[in-house]
This record gives structure tokens, sequence and C-alpha cells, in this order.
């Protein structure tokens, strides 16, 4: 039970219900011009895994180097030395890291693609850096963590773009576009975008929540380098380019007769990046920045669903 809490299996959930919401979507489009669907193939369900298994194993690695930290930060949640020791912690990150490593040599063999076997090599070093140093110094390591956010839709978009044989009409909600050949490469780096900017300003404020623990490490976070206050302006920035993001693209794709009732996520995601930001200036203790960031993964979690949301009302 401690172990499958290291992994933070609700965080793992997201990432899988985010790539087969998305999938789902793509498996749509994918079907009506290919006449083939592929969410429940093999390789996209190992996909999934090898996904979820680098982010558990990077769950894990951070909280074997953040020890020291969580004792002051989150004592209640101290797993790694309490009831598993270190050795078996690292052990288990490797482990899980080389299984997801197969699964992505597999796959860029099974489709002749480098860029399984690079995104997948790629993250589990970033996680690795990031846990041991970067995760101490100003923005950069926010940075690495929201970049990795972003490659998980990307993941989903690589995955059927490169199946693709030809240009095809768009599908709902944006018919009136035409043909094109990259319709879901642009889904997925406009939900990358989307994701970047959420989960970094996020990631800012949980700095803010752990700054007494990061003290003990001597760690040079934005909240410890330039002021919480400073922090707490430079989240409110990042946080409105996505909400403004949101509600313009309303009004942009009006223009070709895209409804209210379309971009209902999106406007449901900019209310709760509203609320995050209103909640954030009302915060000073840290079950208040907790709330706070509670509240972007819910508008990150919206957004991210918005391609499942116009399948069902198609």
């Amino acid at each position: 039970m401690h172990f499958i809490k290291l992994l933070r299996p609700i965080n793992l959930l997201i990432i899988a219900a985010t790539m087969f919401g998305l999938a789902a979507y793509f498996d749509a489009y994918f079907l009506r011009y290919e006449g083939e669907s592929l969410i429940f193939s093999h390789t996209f369900i190992l996909l999934v895994l090898s996904t979820v298994l680098i982010a558990g194993a990077g769950n894990i690695i951070n909280d074997y180097f953040d020890v020291v930290a969580d004792r002051i930060n989150r004592p209640e949640r101290l797993i790694i030395d309490k009831h598993i020791k270190r050795r078996w912690a690292i052990v288990s990150h490797w482990v899980i890291n080389v299984i997801a490593f197969g699964i992505a040599v597999y796959l860029s063999i099974y489709f002749a693609s480098f860029w399984y076997v690079f995104i997948h090599l790629v993250s589990i070093n970033v996680l690795w850096f990031y846990s041991s140093y970067f995760k101490r110094t100003k923005v950069l390591g926010n940075v690495l963590i929201a970049l990795l956010t972003a490659l998980v839709p990307f993941l989903v978009g690589i995955f059927y773009q490169h199946q693709l044989s030809g240009n095809h009409p768009f599908i709902y909600p944006f018919e009136p576009l035409g043909d094109t050949h990259y319709l879901i490469l642009y889904m997925a780096m406009t939900l990358g975008f989307f994701a970047f900017f959420l989960n970094l300003a996020r990631e800012i404020i949980k700095d803010i929540e752990d700054k007494e623990g990061d003290k003990e490490l001597h760690a040079h976070t934005l909240p410890l380098t330039v002021s919480t206050k400073k922090t707490k302006l430079i989240s409110t920035f990042i946080l409105l380019i996505p909400a403004f993001f949101s509600c313009a693209l309303y009004f942009i794709l009006a223009d070709i007769r895209i409804k209210f009732i379309d971009v209902v996520p999106l406007l449901i995601s900019a209310f709760f990046v509203i609320l995050s930001i209103l909640w954030l200036w009302k915060s000073s203790q840290k079950a208040n920045y907790h709330t706070t960031h509670l509240l972007i993964k819910v508008a990150m979690i919206s957004g991210l669903l918005t391609p499942f949301y116009w399948l069902i009302i198609a």
C-alpha cells in the first residue's frame, strides 16, 4: 500500500485518462478516414503504460531526494525512510524505468521511429536531474517539469500522426477549415501549450507552499530568491496566458461557426484559472497554497479533456 502511495496513483490515472481521452477524439478521425481504430491496439496501450511507468518512477525519485524537505513540508506523507527503505526505493525506480524504456525500444522498432526512444530517454534523465538538482534552482526545474507535462498530449499526437496516409478533412467542430494532414499535431501541440503554462504556474506555487522545507536544502527557488509577493505576480502572469488563450480561442473560432457549447470546457478551465489567481492572492498559509494548485489541476484536466467532450457532443 505504501509503495502504491509513493507512485501517486491519482496523478497516474489523470495521465492515462488524458491520453485515452485525446486518443478517443483522434480515433474517431482515424477510423473515419483510415478505416482503422487504434485506441485499444496493443501499441497504444503500451505507450500509455510506458508513460505512466516513467511518471511513477519520477515520483519515486522525487521523494527519494526530498526526504529532508518532506520531513518539514509534508511529514504526514513521508514514505521513504519511514515505510520503505531508501535502497528499495532507488531499485524500484530503476526497475520501473528499465521496463518503460524497453517498451519504448519496442515501439520505436515497431513503427521504425526514433521518437519513442528519444522522448522516453529524455524524460527519464530529466526527471532524475530535476529531482537531484534542478528542483532547487530558480525557475529551470519548474520549466522542465512543465515541458514533460506538455509531452503527454504530444506523444498521443505523434502516435496517430505518423500513421496517417494523407490529407483529410477536419472533423467536428473544425469542418469549415477544409483539408489538412496535420490536424492531430495541431491539436496535440495546442493542448501541450495549454498544459505547459498551467503546470509551470502550479509548480511555482508549490514552491511557495514548500518554502520552509526548501530552506533546509539551501534551495534557490523563486520564493526564496525574489520574495513570495513577486513569485505570486509571476505566477499570476503565467496563469493569465492560458486563460486569455482559452477566451480568445472562442472569438477566433467563432468565424468558422464554432458555437458556445463547443468551448464550454475551455471556458470552465478559464474560470478555474481565474479562481486560482484570486485564491492565490488570498493565500497566506500552506493549506491555501495547496488549494490553489489543486484548482489549477482542475483547470488543466478540463482543458486537456476538451477533445473528448467534442467527441461526445458531435
